[in-house]
């Protein structure tokens, strides 16, 4: 489907010079000389290649349709990583490089996620926005710390680096955003 330049959001995919590239981030520039542009920060999809290109609102570009299907997540054997499709029971494998490096530690046993397609090609894995994780090594509270609001290191499930508020201590499960690793609440049992 053909988009005005001007009309591209991050997340978006378009096919442009001859590759499919994800939208990261885009910035409206209204320089004091000559016309307005888009400024958009591509990443191409296969490779990961980074590239910022200058969209006018006289442009058209492709963007790309994917196609969006539930999996469930089933074991991970090195760094690959095998999904089941919730409809066909059809598995596939991908590689850690697709999902990404950050992404792959948070991914449980049967855990639903959506994988992309582009003409029946897996070109991308997008997990829950939150997920629930047990705290594996928290560090102490260090007195005085606990009047304002500060935050302590800890390690959970997976391997991931979260810091988490002062009450949070080992073996408590507690819900972690996955796009930055970040905490979000106590858990409810």
């Amino acid at each position: 489907m053909k988009i005005d330049g001007n009309a591209i959001r991050p997340g978006n995919v378009i096919e442009h010079k001859g590759g499919l590239w994800r939208a990261v981030k885009t910035q409206h520039v209204k320089p004091g000389k000559g016309g307005a542009f888009l400024q958009v920060e591509l990443k191409e999809i296969r490779n990961g290649t980074k590239l910022n290109e200058r969209f006018r609102s006289s442009e058209t570009v492709e963007r790309v349709r994917l196609e969006q299907k539930e999996f469930q997540f089933l074991f991970a054997d090195g760094s690959d990583f095998t999904f089941m499709d919730q409809e066909t029971f059809d598995q596939i494998t991908l590689n850690e490089d697709m999902i990404g490096e950050d992404q792959a530690k948070f991914l449980q046993d049967g855990m639903v996620v959506v994988i992309e397609s582009f003409e029946e090609s897996p070109i991308g894995v997008e997990l829950p926005q939150h997920v629930t994780v047990e705290v594996l090594e928290a560090d102490a509270v260090v007195k005085g710390q606990t009047a304002s609001s500060s935050y302590k290191p800890a390690v959970v499930e997976g391997g991931v680096r979260v810091m988490v508020p002062p009450y949070v201590e080992t073996g408590i499960r507690i819900v972690v955003n996955t796009d930055d690793a970040t905490f979000v609440e106590r858990a409810k049992d």
